[in-house]
C-alpha cells in the first residue's frame, strides 16, 4: 500500500472501530487485530500491542459520553480498570512468551468463542 492509501485506510477503519466499540461495547481489538494483521501486514504481536495502545483514549472518550448521559458506574469502572491494568501486565508478558503463530491461534479461538456466545445468546432472546 502506498503511504496515502494506508493512512486513509487506517483513518476510516479507526473511526469504524471506535464507533463499533462505543455502539456495541466490544473491545476494538476484536476488529482491529485482524485488520492490522491481514490488511496492514503487522505481526500478531505488533497488532495486539497497537490495539492495546488504542484502548485507553477510546475507552475514556466513550465513557465520558456515556457518563454525561447518566450511564455507567464510575467507581466500578475504576476498580475494574485497575484490576484490568494488572491483568494487562500478565497478559502482555504471556503474549510475548508465545510464538506469533501460537498467539494468532489463541486469538482466533477467542474470536470463535465470542462469536458462538453472541449467536447463542441472540437466539435465546429472539
Amino acid at each position: 500500500m502506498t503511504g496515502l492509501v494506508l493512512f486513509a485506510s487506517l483513518v476510516v477503519f479507526g473511526v469504524f472501530t471506535g464507533a463499533a466499540a462505543g455502539l456495541l461495547g466490544v473491545g476494538g481489538g476484536t476488529l482491529m487485530v485482524p485488520f492490522l494483521t491481514l490488511a496492514v501486514g503487522m505481526s500478531q504481536h505488533e497488532a495486539e500491542a497497537t490495539s492495546l495502545l488504542v484502548v485507553l483514549p477510546t475507552a475514556i472518550v466513550a465513557s465520558l459520553v456515556l457518563r454525561r448521559r447518566g450511564v455507567g458506574d464510575l467507581g466500578l469502572a475504576l476498580r475494574f480498570g485497575t484490576l484490568g491494568a494488572a491483568g494487562g501486565i500478565v497478559g502482555a508478558l504471556l503474549a510475548l512468551a508465545l510464538p506469533g503463530d501460537v498467539l494468532r491461534i489463541v486469538f482466533a479461538v477467542f474470536l470463535a468463542l465470542v462469536a458462538v456466545r453472541l449467536v447463542r445468546d441472540g437466539l435465546a432472546t429472539a
